[in-house]
């Protein structure tokens, strides 16, 4: 289980654990403005805000453990293996794979109220990255 937290005092904090048992090729991965993210539902993303943090780069995607975009906006993936549950994008409607969450949201949002109306009516759904490499399942701490 992952752990996450903030703490505000005249600056603003986050941080998180990452209990995992072994690594898996994760570092610290940058990601320009100009980045093209082709998301599978929301279409192409060329314009949008720089992010950095750790990821597993996989075919040339990263995908992130946590971030923080230029704005100061941060999202970190923490384990949630027993109550996560993700489902088909809908028809009609809005859907983000759960691997593109974070660079969706910290692409899009200067902070958590821009994130949250963005969020509104959106699915997030069951599609695997790559075959074999299925969606992790996840809760999120957004801040």
């Amino acid at each position: 289980m992952c752990t996450a937290l903030t703490y505000l005092s005249g600056d603003f904090y986050r941080g998180r654990t990452l209990d995992y048992e072994r690594g898996y090729g994760e570092e610290v991965v940058v990601t320009p403005r100009a980045y093209p993210f082709a998301f599978r539902h929301e279409g192409l993303c060329a314009p949008h805000y720089a992010i950095i943090g750790t990821a597993c780069v996989a075919d040339g995607y990263p995908l992130y453990y946590d971030a923080v975009n230029e704005k100061g906006l941060g999202m970190a993936g923490l384990n949630f293996v027993s109550s996560a549950a993700y489902r088909p994008c809908p028809a009609e409607g809005r859907g983000v794979a759960q691997f593109e969450l974070i660079p969706w949201l910290l692409g899009s949002c200067a902070g958590v109220d821009e994130a949250c109306r963005l969020l509104e009516g959106v699915c997030i759904t069951d599609d695997a990255f790559l075959p074999g490499l299925p969606p992790a399942k996840l809760h999120w701490l957004l801040a």
